[in-house]
């Protein structure tokens, strides 16, 4: 085919010239406001930062803020949940944007279900809430790894959070995809998005100067335009601040509100004060106490956050639950895992009733309002069913069998290095490692987070952080060893996320010598995991179950389906799931109790099952209509 050239058709280019021409001097004298459809046109400038105050447009702005995270609550109650902000006299809704759940394996995106954020987006303005949105690409947010993907830690010299080039070009590729949705959902293009905040709490961090401008430019170049915020805690504030980006301050007590005065006020120049999260209360560990905060606390310290004119978000307004295995953890003296329930003590519980916390803010934010707010919505009924004793069993060694072929491996290797998931390793659960052992000893090694260390099939103890040595008692001629290794959650906050791989690393020693040739099995539990033991492969439960094991059983829900809280007293550690859908975590050393179960979750009728129990099995499974969190700790 010959290529169109300019020299062999002058008649045409002339023709091409004259039409330019002609189209220029037309368009010149056409009014371009006509054609910017009409609900457009009063949308211009968008927030802004002028002086101390805010303005959408060309007025004074106040941001009242809940935050809600759609990740952590059932998609079938996102409107009951937008509603209730809206009557609580809240304007603007906040959410994060967790990058490990939308790029669970490189270059594979998810936005579907319960991760729809243009759903929710639009769904927030349908309702009448303005959004902040906070896409990280690190969120922290008490999820595994602060929300990066932990595919990233299988590059032994992986970075995080900085301009180290493998971390770069991931976000990269990630915010091309996540941008590419995002840039019609803004203000000025129509959509409910006023502002979009730039990482999250980089001062603490502060490893990369150059990072935090390179955040800013990726978002501006990816087509944001509305304003950009930073949010730091007060240790955090100054070092995370950018040249462009309007500064926002983490807090919780009275105490704190005159360091953000104070902080704000020796930034170059006015600018508005606003709270990014106002904690409302506080998340919890397992082996802890459930934290809670006072409701006229919190409505002291919101009175005097407004009155010190400060726009405000509150985090939480409504927490949810860690659903699956997506909890993060803390890791400062000491290791701790974050339990399944995100209750957060905020102003709505983990099944969205309403607090003490809810009443006196809304006759708080009613009171500013100038108009009536609309009412409250209904709540959502509560129910105990009838106890569920498991009719069917499967021990994990024998479910092993149906895994299919195992890794092979002369040394241990670490989730996120397996080879599964199409080369992206393993996320979340647990993986088992067996190997060949012909004596005695002391067995030594690193399991991230929790080992559970078997002769054959018999528990003699556990690997974590605190023991690293076990006595392997005697045994007569070769032996199989294995150790159940959990991921109970990569830390989300603090110095040491680059060292948060899971499983076995490193060599595993018996009697000081490495041991070779192991058996590796990823027991990720995702929905298809389970997809592989037929109905065949189940026996009845025996009197002496061996453990761990899975035991299936029905829940009956008659009439119909409604929230309840699922109890597994006498059952020791391990996960529930339900139609397919997990549940998350129950361990009984708590504080949590209970498990919460969304009735949009279940079926009339018969509903699946499934607990995975490590070590002890109770004979039933209680529900009841109210939830049990734990002792109460109040925070000072």
């Amino acid at each position: 085919m010959s290529t169109w050239s300019l020299r062999r058709r002058p008649g045409r280019t002339l023709g091409l010239l004259l039409l330019v021409l002609l189209s220029f001097l037309v368009l010149r004298r056409l009014d371009w406001s006509t054609l910017i459809p009409p609900w457009l046109r009063h949308r211009r400038l968008g927030l802004q930062a002028k002086g101390q105050n805010f303005m959408l447009e060309d007025t004074t702005f106040w941001i009242f803020g809940g935050s809600i995270h759609y990740f952590r609550v059932p998609r079938e109650y996102w409107r009951d949940r937008l509603l209730k902000m809206k009557a609580c006299g809240l304007n603007t809704l906040t959410t994060y944007v967790p990058w490990n759940l939308h790029e669970p394996e490189r270059g594979k995106f998810d936005f579907s279900g319960n991760l729809d954020l243009e759903a929710f987006v639009l769904l927030a303005a349908e309702i009448g809430l303005w959004v902040i949105l906070r896409p990280g690409p690190y969120i922290c947010a008490e999820i595994d790894l602060g929300g990066l993907p932990s595919w990233l830690l299988q590059d032994p010299g992986m970075k995080l959070r900085t301009t180290y080039q493998g971390f770069t070009e991931a976000v990269d590729l990630y915010f091309d995809h996540l941008m590419s949705q995002v840039v019609p959902l803004q203000y000025k293009h129509g959509g409910p998005i006023i502002a979009v905040q730039v990482e999250n709490e980089y001062g603490s961090y502060n490893r990369d100067p150059a990072y935090m401008p390179y955040i800013k430019k990726a978002l501006e170049d990816r087509g944001i335009i509305e304003l950009l915020l930073t949010s730091d805690n007060k240790d955090g504030l100054q070092k995370g601040m950018v040249h462009g980006v309007g500064a926002t301050v983490n807090l919780q007590s009275q105490q704190e509100l005159q360091l953000l005065t104070t902080s704000l006020l020796s930034v170059p120049g006015n600018q508005p004060k606003m709270v990014m999260e106002y904690w409302t209360g506080w998340f919890d560990s397992w082996g802890s106490p459930h934290n809670i905060l006072d409701s006229s606390e919190v409505l002291e310290a919101v009175s005097a956050i407004a009155n010190a004119g400060s726009s405000i978000n509150l985090y939480m307004f409504h927490g949810g639950t860690n659903f699956g295995f997506i909890n993060g953890a803390t890791h400062f003296n000491e290791y701790k895992s974050d339990v399944t329930s995100y209750d957060y003590d905020a102003v709505l519980t983990e099944a969205g009733d309403y607090t003490a916390k809810y009443g006196k803010l809304r006759d708080f934010f009613g009171s500013l309002s100038g108009a009536p707010l609309p009412p409250p919505p209904d709540l959502l009924p509560k129910m105990a069913y009838e106890p569920m004793a498991p009719s069917f069993y499967l021990s994990l060694w024998d479910a092993l069998k149906y895994m299919g072929k195992p890794i092979k491996s002369e040394k241990p290797i670490n989730m996120e290095n397996l080879p599964v998931n199409d080369g992206n390793g393993q996320a979340f659960g647990y993986t088992v490692y067996e190997t060949t052992i012909g004596s005695s000893g002391v067995l030594r090694g690193c399991a991230r987070d929790r080992g559970q260390v078997f002769v054959n099939t018999v528990s003699i103890g556990f690997l974590d952080y605190k023991t690293t040595e076990i006595v392997i008692p005697l045994i007569q001629g070769y032996t199989v060893l294995r150790i159940l290794v959990e991921n109970r959650g990569r830390v989300n906050y603090g110095s040491n996320i680059d060292d948060q791989r899971k499983g076995l690393i490193g060599n595993l020693y018996l009697n000081n010598s490495p041991l070779k040739n192991f058996r590796i099995y990823s027991l990720d539990m995702k929905k298809s995991f389970f997809q592989r033991f037929g109905t065949d492969k189940w026996i009845t439960v025996p009197e002496a179950p061996t453990f761990p094991a899975f035991f299936l059983g029905v829940l009956s829900v008659v009439p119909s389906p409604s929230d309840t809280f699922l109890k597994l007293e006498g059952w020791e550690k391990g996960v529930v799931f339900i139609n397919g859908q997990s549940l998350g975590r129950y361990w009984n050393i708590g504080p949590q109790e209970t498990l919460y179960l969304p009735g949009a979750w279940l079926n009339s009728g018969a509903n699946q099952v499934i607990v995975f129990e490590e070590a002890m099995a109770g004979p039933v499974v209680q529900s009841a209509d109210t939830p049990h969190l734990g002792r109460n700790q109040y925070i000072h």
